[in-house]
């Protein structure tokens, strides 16, 4: 279905009083203009953390010229990056997560292992490593909002702790120097190939 019919139809319903804004979800550049030259487009819901920024390059340029915001999920890396993944730990049955690159054998490791630099520079900060990740992303601009999941009550707590946190010049940079070596894709490869927002 083209995006401009998708996008008209939901157009129609914010005539009608039924819908008051309209957002995409893992969308490309492309996709997004041809979407807003139909409506305005309120939010992107797109993933976006410390190790997942392949948005910087396009999507988030155009969404930023468009004056569209931006619901960050996926900011811990479905926990890989929270500081409570440990090295052994297995994904439960049915937990998607088997299937994820980063998860498996040698990336798991190497993945681990940045997790660990990361929890130098939060305890030098007073934080732990989901702060820092929050942090980070609050740190990338007022358009962009962190989506954060708990299911615990002392996790939610923990990260609401990032509010507090503040990162300077030189944690930016060596946070964004380590998570260039993130090992493994977000997806695995048949599932990359279903996202427009992957497309190039």
């Amino acid at each position: 279905m083209p995006i401009e019919e998708t996008v008209g139809a939901i157009a129609d319903m914010v005539k009608a009083g039924h819908v008051r804004f309209i957002g995409l979800s893992e969308v490309g550049p492309e996709t997004i203009r041809r979407a807003a030259a139909v409506h305005p487009i309120a939010d992107l819901q797109i993933e976006y953390s410390l190790v997942s920024r392949g948005i910087e390059s396009s999507i988030l340029p155009t969404c930023r010229a468009l004056g569209i915001g931006l619901t960050a999920y996926g900011v811990l890396s479905r926990g890989l990056i929270s500081g409570h993944w440990q090295d052994g730990a297995q994904t439960g049955r049915g937990d998607f997560r088997a299937s994820i690159p980063r998860f498996q054998g040698e990336n798991l490791e190497k993945n681990l292992a940045l997790v660990e630099e990361i929890k130098r520079i939060a305890h030098a900060r007073g934080a732990t490593v989901a702060q820092v990740a929050i942090a980070w992303v609050f740190s990338r601009g007022d358009d962009i909002v962190p989506l954060i999941g708990a299911r615990r009550r002392d996790r939610l707590a923990e990260s609401i702790g990032a509010l507090a946190l503040t990162l300077d010049r030189e944690d930016l940079a060596a946070l964004e120097n380590l998570a260039s070596s993130v090992s493994g894709a977000r997806y695995a490869l048949a599932q990359m190939a279903h996202l427009d927002s992957e497309r190039r």
